[in-house]
């Protein structure tokens, strides 16, 4: 059961103790994580000038750097929180990809799952950035490079082997992650190897992140869309904007627990941004305040960041309440960095601790 190992009442909110002592649990626990792995580029520049060609800013270029984005960025985040991600993807023969791997390498992120490609590019999100110097930079423009792929049997083989090869040498992973952005790696035959090995461990849970598939991929616990993903599978908004706040987020909750029923699924975290998350789960539902301020500095892969935090705490032991709760404070802290970004556990530990808004504004609705 999910959470055997947590508190006997699912439903209790947790200490920061608790929650703190989750954090340390998650030290080495493995998370199988089936994703799309993208890059993230980031072009910083001073700005220099109007061009007298057209009316755009001219740069000066000062630096680049690149980080794991995408399925690759909640690769990071696990490791970054002490975890043991085993990452199953694909990267293209091409710069990008033998980057990405390089960087991946040096986070202590076991690549022998991921494939090399050729004639696929490896997806890549340029971001351009501009700003005076001894200043935040602020997105100017990007541009991605993206293709599709397309997995055959041979692909498909070297994947199997290589979550049976991590299976045989290390204690079977009770949390899988599939991270879909449409890219190809996170197709149905993909996704049910996957359930086939975690089958084999008791309590296992599958938890997904699709921006595209969140209603086609089957067999999933649990899953993590944002306010704008869930509103385009429920058909509509989740609760009307404006009127009277407590009938708009009694609203909200109806609609996060139709979704998860209509889903099949344990439970259902809707991000909202600096409107905090709603838990959905079988018979009631309870919005978790946003930890830390409103004013962010970016929100690039802040989702990342939330389904590896609670795939983690899952593995852990922790219930979905405990794991959203943990969730919630890892993205408070990341949104507060500039670009793709990760955390550690003492700034998790940190964040709880320090903020207990969350805990003391949680509340269980019926549904």
């Amino acid at each position: 059961m999910l959470g055997s190992r947590a508190v006997a009442d699912p439903h209790a909110i947790p200490t920061p103790e608790r929650l703190c002592a989750l954090v340390r649990r998650m030290a080495d626990r493995p998370v199988v994580v089936l994703a799309d792995l993208v890059v993230d580029r980031f072009v910083s520049g001073t700005p220099k000038r109007i061009s007298r060609e057209a009316p755009v800013l001219i740069l000066r270029y000062d630096s680049e750097r690149i980080t794991p984005g995408g399925g690759a960025n909640a690769v990071a985040n696990i490791a970054a929180l002490g975890g043991r991600p085993l990452t199953l993807g694909a990267v293209g023969d091409d710069a990008s990809g033998h980057a990405l791997l390089d960087d991946l390498r040096s986070r202590g992120v076991a690549t022998d799952g991921i494939l090399v490609h050729p004639g696929y590019r490896t997806p890549t999100k340029t971001r351009i950035l501009g700003g005076a110097k001894g200043t935040i930079k602020q997105q100017i423009v990007r541009y991605d490079v993206e293709d599709r792929l397309t997995l055959d049997d041979a692909d498909r083989e070297r994947l199997r082997a290589a979550l049976a090869g991590w299976l045989e040498r290390s204690p079977r992973p009770g949390v899988a992650v599939l991270s879909d952005y449409g890219y190809g790696t996170v197709d149905t035959a993909a996704a049910a190897d996957v359930r086939r090995a975690l089958a084999r461990t008791a309590g296992g849970v599958i938890l997904l992140d699709s921006r595209f598939r969140l209603g086609e991929l089957e067999g999933v616990d649990g899953a993590t869309p944002n306010e704008e993903e869930a509103e385009a599978l429920y058909g509509g908004e989740l609760a009307p904007s404006g009127g009277d706040p407590e009938r708009t987020l009694a609203a909200l909750h109806r609609a996060a627990s139709e979704l998860r029923e209509r889903l099949g699924m344990r439970f259902l975290l809707i991000t909202r941004g600096s409107q905090g998350m709603v838990l959905a789960l079988p018979g009631r539902s309870a919005h978790v305040p946003v930890h830390g301020s409103a004013q962010v500095a970016d929100v690039t892969g802040a989702g990342d960041t939330v389904i590896g935090t609670f795939a983690l705490a899952v593995a852990a032991g922790a219930n979905p309440l405990e794991a959203a709760l943990l969730a919630d404070y890892a993205g408070g802290v990341v949104v507060m960095k500039t670009g793709t970004a990760t955390l550690s556990p003492a700034e998790l530990e940190d964040a709880v601790r320090s903020d207990p808004i969350p805990l003391e504004e949680l509340r269980w609705v019926a549904s």
